[in-house]
């Protein structure tokens, strides 16, 4: 045992090349094989410790699953569960973590689950129970995760820096979104965020998108370390932070600001997939660089058309789809993606088609609208869909009849061209002073009329913890803007919860002046 464990201890701290080669030789070794018949043979008449720590050197050099030797360990640790110690315990659940599921190992984990049960309120170690909770997993009964939860609980104010870190991946692993053990850990993350290593910070950023826990305090912090910190990292590695904070729905304004300058400094590390990445954090978050931004377009579509001759017609309809969100029309790429949509090369399986299609009509929508030559029309068709109004859209709706005192002062659940869609409309006299009767206003030209969209958004329309509406949004205002509209976004989740006459208020702040009401920042989303 203390052989392999110390060869374990040296083997764990080489690269991966020199692995691959030191496992090779220690395979070959004829010393390993008798060592390994030596433990077959006395498996039995192991004390615990060197049971289970032979076992967890074994797994982890690679030693196959199947082999005799490690089912022989596995089936004595299942004997001998009940005489482990809380170390035991912790080595053994950190070695079945990393095994696949087979009728040994997957009894064992049933017993040892049952041994945590009787004994979780005498361990008081926050590594052995963070152990514990990587090995039982998502698959473990509530009532358990709740009582690790209630452990790690008790010793959660000696908690430190690497705990915090741990922490985040054991929760990740028992898929347990647990804010009174998050919040301190994103605490103690924050206040050592320089010592974190790269690759954590993204698993701290991927763990918080498989618990969906939005913590803008977190992400902030973590953003504004790698900001200040650009010069010391890869572009590759900022285009992998870049896009696990796209997936949060984070704009991490500043980071985005400086890597633009750093493609438009040096773009030729953008392959194809790189590139890819970049469209795509940069269209969904509607970040547009405060300075340069026409030449950071021209340098992405200057790769792309770079690309054209080995992209795929879905990759290229991705692509220009992302830049046609931003406003931006990249002529040669679009030839390319029409000519391949008439040869019929965009044809998919029935999942992706819908896809294709939708982000294909947005494509031909930015080509029309925001095209120069595009002009206001002098008037727009529209029409009511229904008179039904959804159920979380009627807070709004009486809101509008208190205050303008009649349904006939607006419109709702609208159908414009181009296949958008708004919530209420309101039109006014061109001074905004007054509002309009619809009927009354019908044959207007809308040059005699301001009109207002509302449209009532989800939260998750919107950048995590701002009122920067992402992507598609911001199109869709960018295209009503174009039709004549004077767009009033407004997050419903805050609007729903505020009291009735604030609402009524709300609403006549955002009809009679141009000043928009924000919301206050969000700092920690409860899920739940």
């Amino acid at each position: 045992t203390n052989s392999l464990t110390m060869a374990w201890r040296l083997f764990k701290n080489l690269s991966e090349e020199q692995q691959r080669y030191e496992k090779q030789l220690i395979f070959e070794h004829p010393t390993f094989e008798k060592l390994c018949q030596q433990l077959l043979r006395d498996a039995r008449r192991m004390t615990r410790g060197d049971l289970v720590f032979s076992l967890h050197a074994l797994v982890n050099f690679g030693v196959p699953q199947n082999t005799l030797l490690v089912q022989t360990l596995v089936r004595v640790c299942q004997e001998k569960l009940n005489q482990l110690d809380n170390r035991c315990i912790s080595v053994l659940a950190t070695t079945l973590a990393g095994m696949d599921k087979d009728k040994n190992v997957s009894a064992l984990q049933a017993g040892l689950q049952l041994l945590v049960e009787q004994r979780i309120s005498s361990i008081r170690d926050i590594f052995v129970l963070q152990n514990l909770m990587k090995c039982l997993g998502k698959d473990a009964p509530v009532f358990l995760k709740k009582k690790l939860e209630m452990a790690v609980l008790r010793e959660i104010d000696g908690l430190t820096f690497p705990n915090a870190l741990r922490m985040f991946l054991a929760l990740a692993a028992m898929n347990y979104c647990s804010f009174p053990i998050l919040n301190p850990c994103s605490e103690k993350i924050q206040e050592n965020v320089h010592d974190v290593p790269f690759r954590q910070l993204i698993l701290i950023l991927e763990t918080c998108h498989t618990l969906q826990y939005r913590n803008v305090y977190l992400f902030s912090a973590l953003a504004d370390y790698v900001h200040s910190t650009a010069y010391l990292w890869d572009k590759r590695q900022i285009i992998l932070f870049l896009s696990a904070c796209e997936t949060l729905g984070f704009r991490p304004a500043e980071l985005l600001d400086i890597f633009a300058e750093k493609v438009t400094e040096d773009p030729d590390f953008l392959n194809l997939k790189n590139l890819l990445t970049v469209l795509r954090v940069y269209s969904r978050l509607n970040h547009v660089p405060r300075v340069q931004k026409n030449l950071f377009f021209e340098t992405l579509h200057s790769c792309l058309n770079k690309c054209l001759p080995q992209i795929s017609s879905t990759e290229l309809l991705k692509a220009v789809y992302s830049l046609g969100i931003l406003g931006y029309l990249p002529r040669r790429a679009l030839d390319e993606l029409l000519q391949k949509h008439s040869e019929d090369e965009l044809a998919l399986s029935d999942d992706l088609k819908e896809q294709n299609t939708v982000m294909l009509h947005s494509v031909k929508t930015c080509m029309e609208l925001d095209s120069p030559s595009f002009t206001k029309p002098a008037f727009v068709l529209a029409e009511n869909l229904s008179s039904l109004v959804p159920l979380n859209l009627r807070k709004a709706q009486e809101a509008l009849i208190e205050l303008l005192g009649d349904e006939n002062m607006f419109r709702q659940n609208v159908q414009l061209p181009y296949r958008y869609q708004i919530d209420f409309e309101i039109r006014m006299d061109s001074d905004r002073k007054k509002v309009l009767p619809i009927a009354a206003t019908d044959d207007c030209p809308d040059s005699h009329v301001q009109r207002l969209a509302f449209l009532f958004a989800p939260t998750s329309a919107f950048c995590l913890g701002t009122a920067h509406p992402q992507g598609k949004l911001a199109m869709k205002k960018r295209h009503l803007n174009k039709l004549g509209y004077h767009v009033i976004l407004i997050q419903n989740k805050k609007f729903q919860e505020m009291k009735n006459e604030d609402a009524i208020e709300f609403l006549k702040r955002k009809i009679y002046s141009e000043d928009a009401f924000s919301f206050p920042k969000a700092t920690v989303q409860d899920n739940n």
